[in-house]
C-alpha cells in the first residue's frame, strides 16, 4: 500500500498516520458527566479567537429592510501564535430616501471588499511585504469608496455605517451617521465607543437640550452626516484596545431608540451565548414596538 500511494504522489516518501488502539472504545457521556462539563468553569481557550453572533428584524411597523450587516471571522492557528482577524459591519439606509436598502447593501459590500483585498495576501499566502497603509488609512478610505459609489449609483439615498475590523487585540472603528458601537463589560457596564451625528445629539452637546428632552425630541432621525448625503464625508475613525473581558456591540437605532442601555447590558450578560443574546434583544425591540428595523452583531475575544 505504502508503495502505491509512493507512486500516486511522484515517488515521494509517504508517512501512514498512527492507528487508533483497537482496544480503543466509544461511549456516550452521561447527563451528570455532561452537566459537570458545563458547570465546572468559565471555558478556556489555548488559543485567541473571536466568536460573534447576529440578529436582525424588519420590525413590527416597517415594510421593508433597509438595515444590512456584514461579519467576516478569520481564524488561522498553526505552529506559531494565532492573530484573530474579523470584520463586522452594521449600516442603516436612511429611511423616507430612494434606495435606502440599495445605500446600506452597497456600503457593507464595498467596505467589506476594500478591506478584505487589503488584508488577502496578508491572511491567506506568505505575504512578501507588509501592509502599506494604517488600518485606520485602510477603514477610511473604505469608507469613502462606499460614499462615493452611492452618490453615483444611488443618489438621493443614503446610510449610516458603523464598522469594526479586528486585527489581533485592537479594534479599528469607522462610524458615520446613529448605528453605534458598544462595549459591554460583565459588571454590567455599557460604554458608547461612538458619538451619533444626529441634529439631536448636537444640540444635546451645544446644551440646546438636556438628556431628558433629547431622547423626547421629535426630529431624533435626522442626521448631520451620512454615506451617499453631501459633497464631503469626515467619518470618525479610531483604534482602541479590544474590550475584555467583554464585548463588542454594534447595533443600528432600532435597538438603542427603544431599548435603554442598561436592559440591553443585562439581556447581553444574562444570555447563554452570543445568538442568543441577539436574537433576545431583537424581541425586546420589537416588544417595545419595533418601530424600526433592528440589526444587532456582538463579538468576544476569547484565548
Amino acid at each position: 500500500m505504502a508503495d502505491f500511494f509512493r507512486k500516486l504522489f511522484g515517488g515521494k516518501e509517504v508517512q501512514e498516520r498512527p492507528k487508533v488502539s483497537d482496544n480503543a472504545t466509544t461511549a456516550p457521556l452521561t447527563d451528570q458527566q455532561i452537566s459537570s462539563i458545563i458547570a465546572s468553569q468559565t471555558p478556556k481557550y489555548e488559543m485567541k479567537q473571536l466568536i460573534v453572533g447576529v440578529g436582525q428584524s424588519v420590525g413590527k411597523q416597517r415594510e421593508h429592510n433597509e438595515d444590512s450587516v456584514l461579519a467576516l471571522t478569520s481564524t488561522i492557528s498553526g505552529s506559531s501564535e494565532s492573530i484573530p482577524f474579523g470584520l463586522y459591519i452594521v449600516a442603516d439606509g436612511m429611511g423616507g430616501h430612494q434606495f435606502g436598502e440599495v445605500a446600506s447593501n452597497s456600503a457593507i459590500r464595498i467596505i467589506g471588499g476594500i478591506v478584505m483585498k487589503k488584508f488577502h495576501s496578508f491572511l491567506y499566502t506568505m505575504p512578501t511585504q507588509s501592509l502599506q497603509e494604517s488600518l485606520q488609512e485602510v477603514m477610511e478610505a473604505a469608507i469613502l469608496e462606499a460614499h462615493q459609489y452611492i452618490q453615483r449609483e444611488a443618489p438621493g439615498s443614503g446610510t449610516t455605517v458603523t464598522a469594526a475590523l479586528v486585527l489581533g487585540q485592537q479594534v479599528t472603528i469607522g462610524h458615520v451617521g446613529d448605528s453605534r458601537a458598544y462595549a459591554v463589560y460583565p459588571d454590567g457596564r455599557l460604554d458608547p465607543l461612538t458619538r451619533d451625528h444626529s441634529l439631536v445629539k448636537r444640540l444635546e452637546e451645544l446644551g440646546h437640550l438636556s438628556r431628558d428632552e433629547a431622547e423626547n425630541f421629535p426630529h431624533r432621525n435626522v442626521l448631520i452626516r451620512a454615506l451617499g448625503q453631501g459633497e464631503t464625508l469626515e467619518a470618525d475613525i479610531f483604534t482602541i484596545p479590544f474590550p475584555q473581558p467583554g464585548s463588542l456591540l454594534l447595533c443600528s437605532d432600532g435597538l438603542w431608540g427603544v431599548v435603554n442601555e442598561k436592559d440591553i447590558s443585562r439581556i447581553i450578560t444574562d444570555a447563554p451565548t452570543l445568538h442568543r443574546a441577539c436574537q433576545n434583544l431583537v424581541e425586546a425591540a420589537n416588544a417595545a414596538g419595533g418601530p424600526d428595523n433592528i440589526t444587532v452583531a456582538i463579538v468576544q475575544l476569547v484565548g
